[in-house]
Protein backbone atom coordinates (compact mmCIF):
# COMPACT_ATOMS: atom_id res chain seq x y z
CA UNK A 1 0.00 0.00 0.00
CA UNK A 2 1.37 3.56 -0.34
CA UNK A 3 1.10 6.27 1.97
CA UNK A 4 -1.63 8.79 1.04
CA UNK A 5 -2.66 12.44 2.43
CA UNK A 6 -5.03 12.54 5.35
CA UNK A 7 -9.47 13.69 4.15
CA UNK A 8 -10.77 16.22 6.26
CA UNK A 9 -12.86 13.99 8.29
CA UNK A 10 -9.97 11.86 9.14
CA UNK A 11 -7.83 14.45 10.62
CA UNK A 12 -10.74 15.45 12.62
CA UNK A 13 -11.07 12.23 13.97
CA UNK A 14 -7.39 12.36 14.56
CA UNK A 15 -7.63 15.49 16.62
CA UNK A 16 -10.40 13.70 18.72
CA UNK A 17 -8.13 10.63 19.14
CA UNK A 18 -5.06 12.53 20.46
CA UNK A 19 -5.40 12.42 23.79
CA UNK A 20 -5.96 8.49 24.01
CA UNK A 21 -3.19 6.40 22.58
CA UNK A 22 0.39 6.68 20.81
CA UNK A 23 -1.17 4.09 18.31
CA UNK A 24 -4.98 4.84 18.76
CA UNK A 25 -5.36 5.92 15.26
CA UNK A 26 -3.63 3.34 12.91
CA UNK A 27 -6.46 0.82 15.16
CA UNK A 28 -9.38 3.53 14.00
CA UNK A 29 -8.14 3.37 10.27
CA UNK A 30 -6.79 -0.29 10.43
CA UNK A 31 -3.73 0.94 9.28
CA UNK A 32 -0.62 -0.97 10.90
CA UNK A 33 0.61 -1.74 7.44
CA UNK A 34 -0.15 1.80 5.90
CA UNK A 35 1.66 4.93 6.49
CA UNK A 36 -0.87 8.05 7.16
CA UNK A 37 0.57 11.48 6.71
CA UNK A 38 -0.36 14.94 8.20
CA UNK A 39 0.52 18.09 7.56
CA UNK A 40 1.23 21.26 9.99
CA UNK A 41 -0.95 23.15 6.97
CA UNK A 42 -3.43 20.28 8.00
CA UNK A 43 -6.99 21.98 8.72
CA UNK A 44 -8.41 23.69 11.83
CA UNK A 45 -4.76 23.73 13.25
CA UNK A 46 -5.04 26.11 16.47
CA UNK A 47 -2.95 29.20 15.67
CA UNK A 48 0.84 28.46 16.72
CA UNK A 49 2.45 30.86 19.11
CA UNK A 50 6.36 31.64 18.83
CA UNK A 51 8.62 33.79 21.15
CA UNK A 52 10.59 34.68 17.62
CA UNK A 53 11.96 33.26 14.27
CA UNK A 54 14.54 30.26 14.14
CA UNK A 55 16.75 30.72 11.15
CA UNK A 56 17.80 27.74 10.22
CA UNK A 57 21.35 27.90 8.83
CA UNK A 58 22.15 25.70 5.27
CA UNK A 59 18.42 25.42 5.37
CA UNK A 60 17.32 22.66 2.51
CA UNK A 61 13.81 24.79 1.79
CA UNK A 62 10.30 25.08 3.85
CA UNK A 63 10.13 20.87 4.58
CA UNK A 64 10.91 18.29 6.64
CA UNK A 65 9.21 14.51 6.17
CA UNK A 66 8.46 13.35 10.25
CA UNK A 67 7.97 9.87 10.77
CA UNK A 68 6.75 9.38 13.93
CA UNK A 69 3.80 6.90 16.64
CA UNK A 70 0.63 8.58 16.31
CA UNK A 71 -1.10 10.76 18.94
CA UNK A 72 2.79 11.56 20.24
CA UNK A 73 3.76 14.99 19.34
CA UNK A 74 2.21 17.83 20.94
CA UNK A 75 -0.92 19.96 19.98
CA UNK A 76 0.26 23.23 18.93
CA UNK A 77 4.24 21.56 18.48
CA UNK A 78 3.85 20.93 14.43
CA UNK A 79 2.64 24.57 13.64
CA UNK A 80 4.86 26.36 16.20
CA UNK A 81 7.89 24.95 14.24
CA UNK A 82 6.41 25.86 11.02
CA UNK A 83 5.41 29.52 12.82
CA UNK A 84 8.89 29.51 13.88
CA UNK A 85 11.12 28.64 10.68
CA UNK A 86 8.92 28.87 7.67
CA UNK A 87 9.52 24.59 7.53
CA UNK A 88 6.68 23.09 6.94
CA UNK A 89 6.55 19.15 8.58
CA UNK A 90 4.51 16.63 7.00
CA UNK A 91 4.35 13.49 9.57
CA UNK A 92 3.43 10.20 8.69
CA UNK A 93 1.98 7.85 11.18
CA UNK A 94 3.87 3.82 11.66
CA UNK A 95 2.18 1.54 14.45
CA UNK A 96 5.29 -0.39 15.60
CA UNK A 97 9.05 -0.65 15.53
CA UNK A 98 8.70 -3.89 12.65
CA UNK A 99 7.14 -1.62 10.44
CA UNK A 100 9.41 1.00 10.93
CA UNK A 101 12.28 -1.15 10.26
CA UNK A 102 10.74 -2.96 7.11
CA UNK A 103 10.01 0.95 5.55
CA UNK A 104 13.96 1.22 5.80
CA UNK A 105 15.29 -1.77 4.54
CA UNK A 106 15.73 -1.13 1.32
CA UNK A 107 16.95 2.53 1.81
CA UNK A 108 15.10 5.31 3.20
CA UNK A 109 12.06 6.49 1.06
CA UNK A 110 12.40 10.41 2.11
CA UNK A 111 12.44 10.56 6.28
CA UNK A 112 14.29 13.06 7.86
CA UNK A 113 13.65 12.71 11.26
CA UNK A 114 12.15 9.09 12.63
CA UNK A 115 11.44 7.78 16.08
CA UNK A 116 12.76 4.20 16.75
CA UNK A 117 13.03 2.82 20.12
CA UNK A 118 16.42 2.10 22.02
CA UNK A 119 17.06 -1.21 21.34
CA UNK A 120 15.77 -0.57 17.13
CA UNK A 121 17.90 2.53 17.06
CA UNK A 122 21.16 -0.42 18.09
CA UNK A 123 19.70 -2.21 15.12
CA UNK A 124 19.10 0.51 12.45
CA UNK A 125 23.02 1.42 13.55
CA UNK A 126 24.52 -2.10 12.63
CA UNK A 127 21.86 -1.71 9.75
CA UNK A 128 23.47 1.50 8.54
CA UNK A 129 19.97 3.19 8.72
CA UNK A 130 21.17 6.31 10.52
CA UNK A 131 23.13 9.12 10.08
CA UNK A 132 25.41 10.85 12.62
CA UNK A 133 23.90 13.69 14.16
CA UNK A 134 26.12 16.82 14.49
CA UNK A 135 25.68 17.66 18.39
CA UNK A 136 26.63 21.79 17.44
CA UNK A 137 23.39 22.07 15.43
CA UNK A 138 21.54 20.33 18.67
CA UNK A 139 22.72 22.53 21.94
CA UNK A 140 19.21 21.84 23.65
CA UNK A 141 21.12 18.68 24.37
CA UNK A 142 22.30 20.20 27.35
CA UNK A 143 18.85 20.07 28.72
CA UNK A 144 18.67 16.58 28.90
CA UNK A 145 19.26 15.03 32.22
CA UNK A 146 22.26 13.57 33.10
CA UNK A 147 21.31 9.81 32.65
CA UNK A 148 20.03 10.18 29.32
CA UNK A 149 23.28 12.61 28.31
CA UNK A 150 24.27 9.36 27.34
CA UNK A 151 22.96 5.81 26.25
CA UNK A 152 24.77 2.18 26.34
CA UNK A 153 22.62 1.45 23.08
CA UNK A 154 24.14 4.66 21.38
CA UNK A 155 27.79 5.52 23.32
CA UNK A 156 28.13 9.52 23.32
CA UNK A 157 24.52 9.35 21.72
CA UNK A 158 26.23 9.76 18.00
CA UNK A 159 22.94 8.72 16.10
CA UNK A 160 19.76 9.41 18.85
CA UNK A 161 18.41 12.06 20.80
CA UNK A 162 15.73 11.09 23.81
CA UNK A 163 12.39 11.98 23.27
CA UNK A 164 10.26 9.64 26.06
CA UNK A 165 10.69 7.08 28.13
CA UNK A 166 8.85 4.49 29.16
CA UNK A 167 7.83 1.19 31.10
CA UNK A 168 6.08 -2.01 30.50
CA UNK A 169 3.36 -2.95 33.19
CA UNK A 170 -0.01 -4.09 33.97
CA UNK A 171 -2.98 -1.92 33.11
CA UNK A 172 -5.99 -3.22 34.68
CA UNK A 173 -9.75 -2.07 35.78
CA UNK A 174 -9.94 -2.34 39.85
CA UNK A 175 -13.59 -2.93 40.04
CA UNK A 176 -13.19 -5.74 38.38
CA UNK A 177 -10.16 -7.08 40.40
CA UNK A 178 -11.34 -10.22 42.71
CA UNK A 179 -11.33 -9.67 45.94
CA UNK A 180 -9.84 -5.88 45.36
CA UNK A 181 -6.16 -7.90 45.07
CA UNK A 182 -3.89 -5.95 42.75
CA UNK A 183 -2.24 -7.56 39.76
CA UNK A 184 1.05 -7.32 40.56
CA UNK A 185 2.65 -9.85 39.16
CA UNK A 186 3.49 -11.22 35.09
CA UNK A 187 1.67 -14.43 36.44
CA UNK A 188 -1.73 -12.76 35.64
CA UNK A 189 -0.63 -12.51 31.84
CA UNK A 190 1.26 -15.70 31.74
CA UNK A 191 0.39 -18.69 34.06
CA UNK A 192 -3.02 -18.15 35.09
CA UNK A 193 -6.91 -18.48 34.06
CA UNK A 194 -8.14 -16.58 36.86
CA UNK A 195 -8.63 -13.91 34.17
CA UNK A 196 -9.95 -16.15 31.50
CA UNK A 197 -10.50 -14.02 28.44
CA UNK A 198 -9.92 -11.62 29.72
CA UNK A 199 -6.67 -10.43 29.26
CA UNK A 200 -4.48 -8.85 26.45
CA UNK A 201 -0.69 -8.42 25.30
CA UNK A 202 1.09 -6.56 23.36
CA UNK A 203 2.01 -7.94 19.49
CA UNK A 204 5.66 -6.87 19.70
CA UNK A 205 7.37 -10.58 20.31
CA UNK A 206 10.79 -9.36 21.54
CA UNK A 207 8.47 -7.15 24.61
CA UNK A 208 6.31 -10.34 25.16
CA UNK A 209 8.91 -12.49 25.20
CA UNK A 210 11.41 -10.39 27.44
CA UNK A 211 8.58 -9.88 30.28
CA UNK A 212 8.48 -13.90 30.45
CA UNK A 213 12.02 -14.00 30.92
CA UNK A 214 11.22 -11.79 33.79
CA UNK A 215 8.30 -13.51 35.00
CA UNK A 216 10.61 -16.93 35.20
CA UNK A 217 13.35 -15.05 37.40
CA UNK A 218 15.45 -13.81 34.69
CA UNK A 219 17.06 -10.83 33.33
CA UNK A 220 15.12 -9.24 30.21
CA UNK A 221 18.34 -9.89 27.92
CA UNK A 222 18.69 -13.81 28.53
CA UNK A 223 17.61 -14.49 25.53
CA UNK A 224 19.23 -17.87 24.96
CA UNK A 225 17.06 -20.31 23.24
CA UNK A 226 16.19 -22.46 25.74
CA UNK A 227 14.47 -19.35 27.62
CA UNK A 228 12.84 -18.45 24.34
CA UNK A 229 11.31 -22.35 24.06
CA UNK A 230 9.91 -21.94 27.54
CA UNK A 231 8.40 -18.66 27.42
CA UNK A 232 6.66 -19.97 24.21
CA UNK A 233 5.66 -23.25 25.43
CA UNK A 234 4.30 -21.34 28.55
CA UNK A 235 2.48 -18.90 26.10
CA UNK A 236 0.91 -21.50 24.37
CA UNK A 237 -0.78 -22.89 27.50
CA UNK A 238 -1.80 -19.65 28.58
CA UNK A 239 -3.16 -18.47 24.84
CA UNK A 240 -7.20 -20.09 25.70
CA UNK A 241 -6.97 -17.46 28.46
CA UNK A 242 -6.14 -14.47 26.15
CA UNK A 243 -8.79 -12.37 24.53
CA UNK A 244 -5.79 -10.91 21.88
CA UNK A 245 -2.64 -9.31 21.23
CA UNK A 246 -3.12 -5.95 20.64
CA UNK A 247 -0.82 -3.31 18.55
CA UNK A 248 -0.71 -0.85 21.59
CA UNK A 249 -4.70 -0.02 22.08
CA UNK A 250 -4.85 -2.13 25.67
CA UNK A 251 -5.58 1.18 27.27
CA UNK A 252 -8.69 1.66 24.82
CA UNK A 253 -9.59 -2.16 25.38
CA UNK A 254 -9.76 -1.50 29.08
CA UNK A 255 -11.79 1.65 28.44
CA UNK A 256 -14.72 -0.09 26.28
CA UNK A 257 -14.25 -2.90 29.23
CA UNK A 258 -13.61 -5.90 26.57
CA UNK A 259 -10.71 -7.30 28.58
CA UNK A 260 -10.03 -6.29 32.37
CA UNK A 261 -6.12 -6.69 32.18
CA UNK A 262 -3.42 -5.32 29.25
CA UNK A 263 -0.05 -5.50 28.93
CA UNK A 264 0.42 -1.85 28.11
CA UNK A 265 3.16 1.38 28.33
CA UNK A 266 2.70 3.35 31.64
CA UNK A 267 2.16 6.77 29.48
CA UNK A 268 -1.31 5.27 27.34
CA UNK A 269 -2.43 4.47 30.70
CA UNK A 270 -2.09 7.74 32.25
CA UNK A 271 -3.90 8.98 29.47
CA UNK A 272 -7.16 6.88 30.11
CA UNK A 273 -6.98 7.43 33.99
CA UNK A 274 -7.82 11.16 33.51
CA UNK A 275 -10.75 9.67 31.65
CA UNK A 276 -11.60 6.71 33.95
CA UNK A 277 -10.60 6.48 37.56
CA UNK A 278 -11.48 3.10 37.71
CA UNK A 279 -8.71 2.35 35.71
CA UNK A 280 -4.93 1.76 37.42
CA UNK A 281 -1.48 0.37 36.33
CA UNK A 282 1.04 -0.92 38.11
CA UNK A 283 4.76 -2.44 37.13
CA UNK A 284 4.70 -6.35 38.59
CA UNK A 285 7.14 -6.80 41.68
CA UNK A 286 9.63 -9.05 39.31
CA UNK A 287 10.32 -6.06 37.45
CA UNK A 288 9.80 -4.67 34.12
CA UNK A 289 11.15 -3.60 30.83
CA UNK A 290 12.38 -0.11 29.80
CA UNK A 291 12.01 1.62 26.79
CA UNK A 292 13.36 4.79 25.44
CA UNK A 293 11.77 6.25 22.05
CA UNK A 294 14.48 8.06 20.05
CA UNK A 295 14.81 11.29 17.47
CA UNK A 296 16.90 9.67 14.97
CA UNK A 297 18.29 11.20 11.21
CA UNK A 298 18.14 8.36 8.47
CA UNK A 299 20.77 7.45 6.35
CA UNK A 300 20.15 9.75 3.47
CA UNK A 301 17.71 12.24 4.69
CA UNK A 302 16.90 14.96 2.49
CA UNK A 303 16.87 17.86 4.20
CA UNK A 304 19.17 17.03 7.22
CA UNK A 305 19.86 20.76 8.36
CA UNK A 306 16.35 21.07 8.42
CA UNK A 307 16.23 17.76 10.55
CA UNK A 308 18.74 18.82 13.42
CA UNK A 309 16.72 22.38 13.90
CA UNK A 310 13.41 20.17 14.54
CA UNK A 311 15.30 17.79 17.31
CA UNK A 312 16.90 20.64 18.66
CA UNK A 313 13.55 22.77 18.50
CA UNK A 314 11.42 19.23 20.16
CA UNK A 315 14.19 19.57 23.07
CA UNK A 316 13.63 23.23 24.14
CA UNK A 317 12.30 23.08 27.36
CA UNK A 318 8.92 24.76 26.76
CA UNK A 319 8.62 23.12 23.62
CA UNK A 320 8.78 19.69 25.16
CA UNK A 321 6.89 20.51 28.44
CA UNK A 322 3.72 21.49 25.43
CA UNK A 323 4.53 18.07 24.14
CA UNK A 324 5.02 16.05 27.38
CA UNK A 325 1.25 17.91 28.57
CA UNK A 326 -0.63 15.79 25.78
CA UNK A 327 0.83 12.69 25.96
CA UNK A 328 1.59 12.06 29.32
CA UNK A 329 4.69 10.07 28.97
CA UNK A 330 7.66 10.38 31.27
CA UNK A 331 10.32 12.82 29.65
CA UNK A 332 14.06 13.10 29.96
CA UNK A 333 14.10 16.95 29.32
CA UNK A 334 15.27 18.43 32.63
CA UNK A 335 13.87 21.46 31.38
CA UNK A 336 10.60 20.37 30.08
CA UNK A 337 10.00 18.35 33.65
CA UNK A 338 10.81 21.78 35.31
CA UNK A 339 7.61 23.20 33.83
CA UNK A 340 5.40 20.88 34.56
CA UNK A 341 2.87 20.78 37.58
CA UNK A 342 3.15 18.47 40.55
CA UNK A 343 0.13 16.27 39.32
CA UNK A 344 2.46 15.07 36.81
CA UNK A 345 6.09 14.95 38.65
CA UNK A 346 4.17 13.12 41.37
CA UNK A 347 1.94 10.65 39.53
CA UNK A 348 3.01 7.05 40.39
CA UNK A 349 1.93 5.66 37.08
CA UNK A 350 3.89 8.18 34.91
CA UNK A 351 7.02 7.69 37.57
CA UNK A 352 6.75 4.41 39.37
CA UNK A 353 8.60 4.48 42.74
CA UNK A 354 12.62 4.25 42.86
CA UNK A 355 12.26 0.44 44.23
CA UNK A 356 9.94 -0.71 41.43
CA UNK A 357 12.56 0.52 38.91
CA UNK A 358 15.48 -0.80 40.77
CA UNK A 359 14.11 -3.94 39.09
CA UNK A 360 13.65 -2.72 35.76
CA UNK A 361 15.87 -3.05 32.40
CA UNK A 362 16.28 -2.10 28.90
CA UNK A 363 16.54 -4.26 26.62
CA UNK A 364 19.80 -4.93 24.72
CA UNK A 365 19.85 -5.46 20.96
CA UNK A 366 21.38 -8.99 20.75
CA UNK A 367 21.47 -9.66 17.13
CA UNK A 368 19.63 -10.51 14.34
CA UNK A 369 19.37 -14.01 14.96
CA UNK A 370 17.71 -13.58 18.31
CA UNK A 371 15.58 -10.78 16.66
CA UNK A 372 13.97 -13.55 14.05
CA UNK A 373 13.91 -16.24 17.04
CA UNK A 374 11.91 -13.66 19.08
CA UNK A 375 9.37 -13.14 15.43
CA UNK A 376 9.50 -17.17 14.58
CA UNK A 377 8.63 -18.25 18.19
CA UNK A 378 6.35 -15.63 18.65
CA UNK A 379 4.41 -16.28 14.91
CA UNK A 380 4.26 -19.97 16.29
CA UNK A 381 2.21 -18.86 19.69
CA UNK A 382 -0.05 -17.43 17.52
CA UNK A 383 -0.76 -19.72 15.16
CA UNK A 384 -1.13 -22.35 17.93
Amino acid sequence: MTERPLSREEVDLFLRLRPHSRRAFMAAFGATAAALTLSACKPAEPEAKTEGKLVIEGSEGNKLAFYNWDTYIGENTLADFKAASGVEVNMTLFANNDELFAKFRAGNPGFDVIMPSNEYVARMIEAKMLAPLDHAKIPNKKNLLPEFQDADFDPGRKYSMPYTWLVLGIGYRKSAMKGGVIPDSWKYLYDSDEYKGRLSLLSESADVFRLGFKYLGKSVNDATPELIKQVEDMLIKQKANIKNFHDDNGQDLLMSKEVDIVLEYNGDIAQKETEDPDLAFVVPKEGSLLNSDCMCIPTGAPNPNNAHAFINFLLDGQNGANITKTILYPTPNAAAKALMDDTYKNNPTIFPPADVMAKCEYGKYAGSKITQAFEAAMTRVRAA
